[in-house]
């Protein structure tokens, strides 16, 4: 039997060779995915495709998470969760001015490029959301650092959970993402899609037993342990209530003006010009 669909007014078979935009149009439509060989192949294409626009705008890391994997914690935004996949971008942050951040000063210039960053990734997911659109699918831009719910220091979705989920890093003691190549030296993006994209797989914690953010916060935030695999219980891991208010200070401090500190993203062994391999 033929099965046809009216897409746009015309009439298709499924018996006639079809374009690949046509054939995802028709899926989109549908609510139906492509099986086996066929949906690899595309996926592949496409995620490789949107990788190279991506580095080539000056991302220097890219994956997609498979939000089936997401687990939801306390204020996050589930009706987000509707998009079946989410496309993270990370930027490394300079590794001169981290490395002059002092307890006491996390200095003007990280301030500065903190704001830089942050401001260059959303240009980048607009940039990367614009194409996803040209080319027919649904895209949400998530921007860096955006924070919807200030008692609970969080946005709309966790940026470094679905970077995690990627299989771009894994979340540290210091609950932030940890790069193999770039440590916690990085700040992230998310774009939501349906666009048929290929998911990567995590990766294992290589934390261990390293404790130096643990022993470095200068408001004992940081707890001795990581999140487990049952879920983000992060009150057992990480005091949000005293490191958001050593932010504040900062924030209301005309020098910085941002909500930064940077001292377990300097300390931490990953991501270090003598990084640990």
């Amino acid at each position: 039997m033929t099965i046809s669909l009216r897409v746009n007014k015309t009439i298709i078979t499924k018996n006639k060779v079809l374009p690949q935009e046509t054939k995802q149009m028709i899926r989109l439509a549908k609510g139906t995915e492509y099986q086996g060989e066929e949906a690899s192949k595309i996926s592949s294409t496409e995620t490789r495709d949107l990788e190279g626009f991506a580095k080539g705008q000056g991302v220097d890391l890219f994956g997609v998470a498979d939000l089936k994997l997401f687990r939801p914690y306390r204020g996050f935004d589930t009706s987000l969760l509707k998009f079946p996949l989410a496309i993270s971008i990370g930027i490394r942050l300079s590794d001169p001015i981290l490395d002059g951040i002092t307890v006491e000063d996390p200095t003007p210039e990280y301030a500065s490029h903190y704001k830089t960053v942050n401001a260059l990734l959303d240009d980048i997911a607009l940039r990367i959301t614009n194409v996803i659109q040209s080319k027919g699918h649904t895209a949400l831009l998530i921007p860096a650092s955006q924070i919807t719910k200030s008692d609970l220091l969080q946005g709309a979705i966790s940026h470094k959970a679905i970077a995690a989920i990627a299989g771009l890093g894994w979340i540290g003691k210091n609950q932030l993402l940890i790069s193999p190549e770039f440590g916690p030296r990085l700040r992230l993006a998310s774009v939501l899609t349906t666009m048929p994209l290929k998911a990567g797989e995590s990766l294992r914690s290589r934390c261990d037993e390293c404790e130096i953010c643990v022993k470095a916060c200068p408001t004992h935030a940081i707890k001795s342990g990581e999140i487990g695999e049952e879920g983000w219980i992060r009150e057992q891991v990480f005091d949000q209530d005293v490191c958001y208010r050593r932010l504040n200070r900062f924030r209301d401090d005309p020098r910085y003006g941002v909500d930064i500190c940077g001292v377990c993203v300097k300390v931490c062994p990953f991501g270090k010009r003598s990084s640990v391999r």
